[in-house]
């Protein structure tokens, strides 16, 4: 039945069930249902109905469907709960995801929650509470299930039968030796081809891609893109397991670094969604506008030194907004391109001279062509071929310039440690505008003289 509903339809008979107080046709609908799928059930209810759809829910169904919402409605679902509830739901979530939710709430709000938990899961959560937010220890779990080499594999499938259900992912098993350091690991499916009899220690991998406790998030999703994981074991100095990464953690962080990225190269700063209001918006952005407000200002004492040249050939005047905007658009494409290249690639000196020289390469290509073409255009327009020529030549430099600065200033704030994503768009065409207003008035006065 349920593969015909629409999700409209599917929202209507939840509501029916829910004001007729109908849980088995309510929970039948629900078990068809996917945790994502619940979480845009929950959002799409009229609030009215959301305590009763919560009261209806599982609490396995609810610590799924927490999972899947974002930190605020998080935040109101275990208000909506209780303190009683909570606690079972608490102890039924990933770790991972509970230490994030409470890391939002007050300091009071975390001891009284903390309190009612489970005492291992309690301890475990404030563990990983400790990590920085954006590193691998601040997005790992600790459900992972771990053997010893001595095993056979008999009894490393028991202990996997038993613990499976508190596992986040049944991929791999993971070889500890006494002292807890990382020995080996073991996957599902090389369990599956052995033998039986088989100890782990003859079917295990010793060679283990691992990351550091605080190594930066980003790096973490790079080792998941360099190797196809499900998963990564987090260790810590001493090579001691501390937890592992999921793959879909790793997603998550790949997308919000994206999404990080887009609002420092539109300088809009960052946490501005839909949902933000707008004097929080403004005052966020206002920084950026100021400091490029100040640059601009150089732009227009560069037109006023250039007053002279400006009054006694006006037609010059025509082809400005032209140029700089030419200029600014070659620099936003070259950001955009080093950018995309800095978040995949790792940089080293050589990587930096072949792009630098490819792209001086391109703003010669892009400035011969665009320049040649303006300069017959102007030449046919004013009837002077030393007027075509100088407004050729003017663009010819400051695309290359332009194409250049585009490049090289993500890659030096790269290397001051400096987010190369705020080298953003709007900076890049404020210097490009003083840079192709300074070659084209200055080519122009000084061929002043063959203009007049």
């Amino acid at each position: 039945m349920m593969h015909h509903m629409t999700e409209d339809q599917i929202l209507l008979a939840v509501i029916k069930y829910l004001k007729e107080l109908k849980q088995v046709e309510f929970q039948q609908i629900l078990d068809e249902l996917h945790p994502y799928d619940i979480a845009q059930l929950y959002k799409n209810l009229p609030h009215k109905h959301r305590y009763r759809f919560l009261s209806f829910l599982l609490p396995k169904q609810i610590a799924d469907l927490i999972q899947e919402l974002d930190l605020d409605m998080q935040a109101d679902v275990l208000q909506k709960l209780g303190i009683e509830k909570s606690s079972t739901v608490m102890d039924l979530m990933e770790n991972d995801d509970l230490a994030d939710l409470l890391n939002e709430l007050s300091v009071e709000k975390i001891k009284e929650f903390l309190s009612v938990m489970k005492k291992e899961e309690s301890q475990i959560v404030q563990n990983l509470m400790k990590y920085p937010a954006e590193t691998a220890g601040g997005i790992m779990t600790n459900r992972y299930i771990w053997i010893r080499s001595y095993y056979t594999v008999r009894e490393a499938v028991d202990k996997f039968k038993t613990f499976a259900k508190y596992a986040e992912t049944i991929n791999y098993l993971y070889v500890l030796d006494e002292d807890k350091h990382l020995a080996g690991v073991v996957s599902y499916r090389d369990l599956l081809l052995a033998d039986m009899n088989d100890k782990i220690e003859d079917i295990m991998f010793t060679r283990i891609i691992s990351v550091e406790i605080d190594m930066d998030q980003e790096e973490v999703a790079r080792t998941f893109e360099r190797y196809d994981f499900i998963a990564v074991p987090v260790v810590d100095k001493n090579h001691k397991l501390m937890g592992i990464i999921t793959v879909d953690d790793a997603i998550d962080v790949v997308i919000q670094e994206a999404n990080e990225d887009i609002e420092k190269l539109s300088a809009s700063g960052k946490d501005i969604d839909f949902y933000t209001k707008s004097y929080v918006a403004a005052f966020r952005r206002l920084p950026w506008l100021v400091l490029l407000l100040f640059i601009g200002l150089i732009s227009g004492s560069i037109l006023s030194f250039f007053e002279g040249t400006l009054k006694q050939v006006v037609a010059l005047t025509f082809f400005m907004p032209m140029i700089a905007g030419m200029t600014g658009n070659t620099g936003t494409q070259s950001l955009a391109v080093v950018v995309r290249g800095l978040v995949s690639i790792d940089i080293n000196r050589k990587l930096i001279f072949r792009l630098i020289m490819r792209e001086l390469g391109v703003g010669l290509m892009i400035g011969g062509i665009n320049g040649f073409l303006i300069a017959i255009i102007a030449y046919i327009w004013q009837d002077s071929i030393i007027f075509g020529l100088v407004v050729g030549v003017s663009l010819f430099f400051a695309l290359i310039i332009g194409n250049l600065a585009g490049t090289v200033i993500p890659l030096i704030l790269y290397r001051f440690n400096i987010d190369p994503a705020i080298a953003s768009g709007p900076l890049i065409t404020t210097l490009n505008d003083i840079f192709s207003y300074s070659v084209y008035l200055g080519t122009a006065s000084a061929f002043i003289m063959y203009l007049m």
